[in-house]
């Protein structure tokens, strides 16, 4: 018979995984809190869809600090809620600069098509094309740390 863990190795596993929830979130609230200091640096104001990110950063780090703070089912679902958003931000970002990409490419040489036109959209820097992916780095983050998660386990 194989025996199985002992108390005290089940008391240690549950110490290593609040670590890790606590490093998750750690990560995830100085990625939100660098993105969105970078986002206001660059003058990422200019249009209104550029508000999003601006708008669901602060949100997140609330969020964070809620759980951290004052954690809860409620706020535990709060922030998987702003990491789902976060994930949808980031892919509508990347669709958004990359479209402005193609715009601009075509724009000074219609000639551009196929792998060439790609490579130039990805490689611009005005703007970065697959940036927006760091929100959706982040929320993806804010899922893995809300994962099994002991408070969203239901009550026996």
């Amino acid at each position: 018979m194989i025996p199985g863990p002992t108390v005290s190795s089940m008391d240690n596993r549950s110490g290593v995984e609040t670590q890790l929830r606590r490093f998750l979130l750690a990560l995830f609230s100085f990625g939100a809190a660098g993105t969105f200091v970078e986002l206001i640096a660059l003058g990422h104001y200019e249009d209104q869809w550029q508000f999003v990110p601006l708008f669901v950063l602060p949100v997140a780090l609330v969020s964070a600090a809620l759980q951290a703070f004052a954690a809860g089912r409620t706020s535990l679902r709060m922030l998987r809620t702003v990491a789902l958003v976060m994930m949808a931000a980031g892919v509508a970002g990347i669709i958004l600069h990359y479209r402005g990409n193609l715009e601009f490419q075509l724009e000074t040489n219609p000639d551009l098509h196929g792998w060439a036109l790609f490579s130039r959209i990805v490689h611009a820097t005005v703007p970065p094309a697959l940036a927006p992916g760091v929100m959706a780095q982040l929320g993806l983050l804010g899922l893995i740390y809300c994962f099994r998660h002991p408070l969203s386990r239901r009550a026996a």
